[in-house]
């Protein structure tokens, strides 16, 4: 027992050090059935042990994406403008999610559609790309919880 305790402390202790990774979790895209309309992916950023921004969401299934953040508009009206970066600082969560940032993907595939999945590639403003499996949810489809 007296030899297993240095070796059970030496283990905690890493535990314990251990380093936030950079990590994206949570991924899905909202179809759009009509091709000629956008689909959204929505997902959650961890920031690691640095900040950091994201600098873009790709996929291979689709044409063009761009980062978006939702705003209110003039009189009430909600409109959304297009994000070059959004910032991760270390050791935060910054969420994707309807109503605020949201990745627009235009003319997915026409031979993907829910319930398959694709993947997501995120690029950092440090160099790092992280790939995500994302489920494309129908409308009116409850997204994933914890993917």
């Amino acid at each position: 027992m007296i030899r297993t305790l240095p070796i059970l402390l030496l283990a905690a202790l890493t535990a314990c050090s251990k380093e936030e990774q950079l990590s994206v979790t949570d991924a899905y895209v909202r179809f759009s059935p009509v091709r000629e309309n956008p689909s959204a992916a929505y997902f959650t950023i961890h920031g690691g042990p640095q900040d950091v921004s994201l600098i873009g969401v790709s996929t291979e299934v689709a044409i063009r994406s761009e980062m978006h953040e939702s705003m209110a508009g003039m009189n009430g009206m909600a409109g959304m403008k297009p994000v070059t970066n959004v910032q991760v600082p270390a050791g935060s969560e910054v969420k994707f999610e309807p109503g605020g940032k949201h990745v627009m993907l235009w003319n997915i595939n026409p031979g993907i559609k829910p319930p398959k999945r694709i993947t997501l590639t995120f690029s950092f403003s440090n160099g790092e790309r992280i790939q995500a499996d994302a489920p494309l949810v129908a409308a009116g489809q409850e997204p994933p919880k914890g993917s």
